[in-house]
């Protein structure tokens, strides 16, 4: 399976579910994300047979390593774009909204470029993504 857009935000979700949450069903991804029980159900099962997670006989949902790296990598560009733009000004809701639709079509070097620029601009530690 390529991973694509909807995929990166899929796996984002349940990443940031997991921090919020004991555990993560199908329910609260449907409730993030506003979409349908069916919707996200086939979703579900798409990412477990290509191994992006697991979901237990109780119906909880868990990210593989494989998910996880993915669902780490667009909360790291999430958060730290969504910073900088907060940084120099921009709302905190707008500053995420924008940092949402960027951060999957941004280049590994913008990206890393971004990050130095915002810890030499802002002083400021990068935020923990863990």
């Amino acid at each position: 399976m390529e991973i694509h857009e909807s995929a990166e935000n899929y796996l984002e979700t349940i990443y940031i579910l997991r921090r919020k949450l004991k555990s993560v069903r199908s329910i609260d991804i449907c409730n993030a994300l506003g979409y349908s029980k069916p919707t996200v159900s086939i979703a579900m099962k798409n990412f477990q047979k290509e191994g992006y997670v697991e979901k237990d006989g109780e119906g909880y949902i868990t990210l593989t390593d494989k998910g996880l790296e993915i669902a780490k990598k667009m909360y790291e560009r999430h958060v730290i774009i969504a910073e900088l733009f907060m940084s120099i000004g921009v709302s905190r809701e707008t500053a995420f909204k924008d940092s949402c639709k960027i951060e999957h079509d941004i280049s590994e070097e913008t990206f890393k470029c971004m990050k130095e620029h915002y810890v030499a601009y802002t002083g400021k530690k990068l935020p923990d993504i863990d």
